[in-house]
């Protein structure tokens, strides 16, 4: 007789159980579990049918996912994000705002170039507005930390991931950081991950569909000991599971053109958090050595 699972009692708990368990999960289980962890909002404010429509499965296997993690059913399980979503005064409906704004671009069948640099602007100012709700501060923090501790850091991200990648390493080597840049140029970048080790730190950024590149980097890295920081658009890409600490960010897509506009801010504020705790770190060193 198989045990009954304890359902979890917060959010968090249930994100926790969910990446814990994902592997084990059957595919589609696993399509569940994912729009779970990257529509915690609308799983906390649609209907059951919503839901369903927009995660690609039927009711029932919501039930059945919802059950298997211990609630009696699927409406205890998006009580938990709902608490949680008023609790911590979130901004609701920004998976609607975003639809609705594409509906509206859809629509439109011509337009001067003034016109699509507004598109592009709307569109890229809700992915920003996202950014805040989506990447926690103690995420950020411990990200900056696993920067600061790494003897070198290695930076890999290939295809649409490559400018953010390119900025963070010349904006980390920039502050002063050792930074290795995995760049495949000759098709190389297996060749330039070899080095890395227990002491060093690789930041991988990818989104679907994922890099087999930046997937094998991040392998890599794990199997020498290495930590690993990921820059993903869900908690359970392949560059996401086995890193570390993974901070998840949500581009806009605006006529089928997908921005990098909240991935370079969030690098930004990656590599001048971590200019800002050397800085402050190496003047208490230099008031120690005064004194």
């Amino acid at each position: 007789m198989t045990d009954t699972p304890i359902a979890p009692t917060t959010a968090e708990d249930l994100r926790a159980a969910i990446l814990e368990r994902y592997d084990s999960l059957s595919k589609r289980l696993q399509q569940i579990a994912r729009y779970v962890l990257d529509e915690p909002n609308e799983l906390a404010l649609e209907t059951l049918a919503v839901i369903a429509e927009r995660s690609g499965v039927q009711p029932s296997a919501i039930v059945r996912f919802a059950k298997s993690f211990g609630f009696d059913g699927a409406t205890q399980m998006q009580r938990l994000f709902r608490d949680g979503l008023l609790s911590g005064h979130a901004v609701l409906g920004y998976g609607e705002r975003v639809r609705n704004f594409t509906r509206a671009v859809d629509k439109r069948t011509g337009g001067g170039a003034g016109e699509l640099l507004s598109e592009f602007v709307e569109g890229n100012t809700l992915a920003l507005q996202s950014l805040s709700q989506t990447v926690a501060d103690a995420d950020l923090t411990a990200a900056v930390r696993l920067i600061e501790a790494a003897e070198s850091v290695y930076v890999v991200g290939f295809r649409r991931a490559f400018p953010v990648s390119s900025y963070l390493a010349y904006s980390l080597q920039q502050a002063g950081k050792r930074t290795v840049f995995v760049d495949g140029v000759a098709g190389l970048a297996r060749q330039q991950v070899q080095t890395i080790g227990p002491k060093d730190l690789m930041v991988a950024v990818s989104y679907h569909p994922y890099a087999d590149e930046t997937v094998h980097a991040v392998e890599t890295a794990v199997s020498r000991g290495a930590k690993v920081l990921s820059l993903s658009d869900s908690l359970v890409s392949p560059i996401a599971q086995p890193a570390d600490v993974t901070l998840q960010v949500r581009e806009s897509e605006i006529r089928a053109f997908r921005s990098l506009s909240a991935s370079i801010c969030l690098a930004q504020a990656l590599v001048i958090g971590f200019a800002f705790e050397a800085s402050r770190k190496e003047e208490a060193r230099s008031r120690r050595r005064k004194d």
